[in-house]
């Protein structure tokens, strides 16, 4: 027997719906739409649908919208039923429906990130371990302190234990010997970076090696060192070192391929920061296509950097770009409808409905509260007096007439202003909620499926609709 869901909907809604699932249903379930006496479906809240909902009907779930708050496990229980949130809009069902993957697991990868600290002499013993422990919430799995060329760094050993006593894997990268020695005498992990010629280190530490060549490309001089500490008994990563565009960046990527043919067995290391930090494009594309390279020839690690500010968040983009890759690879499929974290700037669906579709929900309602909506036109803002559309919110103000509602005109000020921008970039707008800029905003990433508490007039806005 197919799954039989019941959906629930308000006034305005109801008819859009019916008009997704007809021709969704026959391959998955059968269903029933259920309109509860609300007009706007997303100011639903459990305990709104728990007063309203006909007892009696039988189904395998209940799917409420999207923006539904409240306690749904509660509210199953006292109903004896399953119910779970469907997406924010409901052009969006057929991808919550099995037309995307699910159930994709993105807590897999097998690429390191190493998170350097490029100023690290510079900083307080402090700061370091703040910076650290950010870059370790961001994703990074050993932190790097990068020693400045004739720079003195009196509390390197300090800061190694530092870190490691705060349970940090530890690399110092500097190509000056007395300092790789006094990291690795301290207990560093790694050591970046050793060409042939200063092997000999690896004597005197117990930290892993990263390899370079001894020249940039010279691709037989790395070899030479990985064999070198091949003798020894020792781990290592070898690095044939990424090159900026312009200046060897696709020889140098060839370089990466041809060690990994070459030596099909060596962990290797890619450092993405001469791509990300010295091309002005935003770092988020960049690093997916890089972490994409180094996942195909399954490279180990790669090493990051977070100077420049528009690559202030490298380290989480890194992050999710491997986890992203990984399930790719794992599937054997393109990299897409994993996840939207890295689609910072814009979204593959922006305008969930046309502008004759807005017109036509527009023409349904009934009360003076605006609703605001985003097609490829321009904004809409509606209300039971009428619909305009504008690409600048200023030429919609004067039809508004909110002058003398301060918190109001406020209100709608700022979701003008984000639907004008949703416009301008081809985001996802919904109002009443922040635009989602995935992982390149300040706060954590899994933070973006949660919902900020409502504005003083939408939270009016919802205690009328309950006690319809």
């Amino acid at each position: 027997m197919p799954e039989h869901i019941v959906f629930l909907t308000g006034t305005l809604a109801e008819r859009n719906l019916r008009a997704v699932l007809e021709p969704l249903a026959p391959e998955a379930f059968t269903y029933q739409v259920v309109r509860l006496p609300i007009h706007v479906a997303g100011l639903m809240t459990a305990d709104f649908i728990g007063r309203h909902f006909p007892r009696g009907d039988a189904a395998d779930r209940v799917i409420v919208p999207g923006r539904c708050r409240g306690d749904l496990d509660a509210l199953g229980q006292a109903l004896g039923l399953r119910i779970e949130r469907g997406p924010d809009e409901l052009r969006d069902l057929p991808e919550h429906f099995g037309r995307q993957r699910k159930g994709v697991d993105l807590s897999m990868h097998d690429v390191q990130i190493f998170a350097e600290i490029v100023d690290a002499p510079h900083l307080s013993l402090e700061q370091i371990v703040a910076r650290a422990q950010a870059y370790r919430h961001d994703g990074a799995d050993v932190i790097d302190l990068g020693c400045l060329p004739e720079t003195p760094f009196p509390h390197l050993a300090e800061a190694v234990h530092a870190l490691r006593g705060a349970g940090l894997r530890v690399s110092v990268d500097s190509l000056e010997r007395e300092d790789l020695l006094i990291a690795g005498r301290a207990g560093a992990d790694y050591l970046l970076s050793l060409k042939a010629d200063s092997i000999d280190i690896v004597d005197q530490v117990d930290s892993t090696p990263v390899l370079i060549p001894a020249e940039p490309g010279d691709l037989a001089s790395l070899r030479h060192a990985i064999e070198l500490v091949r003798r020894r008994g020792r781990p290592f990563l070898a690095d044939p070192i990424l090159e900026p565009i312009q200046f060897g960046f696709t020889a140098s990527l060839l370089r990466y391929r041809s060690l990994r043919e070459l030596e099909p067995e060596v962990p290797i290391l890619m450092g993405t920061g001469n791509v990300t930090e010295l091309t002005d494009a935003d770092s988020s594309g960049v690093t997916a296509v890089l972490l994409g390279v180094a996942v195909e020839l399954k490279l180990n690690a790669i090493l990051t950097t977070e100077v420049s500010p528009h690559c202030r968040r490298a380290v989480r983009e890194a992050d999710w770009a491997r986890r992203m890759m990984y399930a790719a690879r794992q599937s054997q499929s393109l990299p897409r409808d994993l996840t939207d974290a890295l689609l910072t700037v814009h979204a593959r669906r922006p305008f969930p409905y046309s502008s004759e579709e807005i017109a036509q929900m527009a023409a349904d309602v009934r009360d003076p509260n605006f609703r605001i909506q985003v097609s490829e036109r321009g904004i809409h803002v509606f209300n039971r007096d009428g619909l305009a559309v504008a690409a600048d919110p200023y030429e919609l103000y004067q039809g508004l007439d909110v002058e003398q509602d301060g918190a109001h005109a406020f209100y709608l000020g700022v979701e003008l202003a984000r639907a004008q921008i949703a416009w301008q970039l081809g985001k996802r707008y919904s109002q009443d909620e922040e635009l989602d800029w995935g992982c390149a905003t300040e706060r954590p990433p899994e933070d973006r499926l949660v919902h900020r508490a409502p504005g003083p007039t939408l939270a009016a806005r919802r205690k009328r609709a309950e006690r319809k």
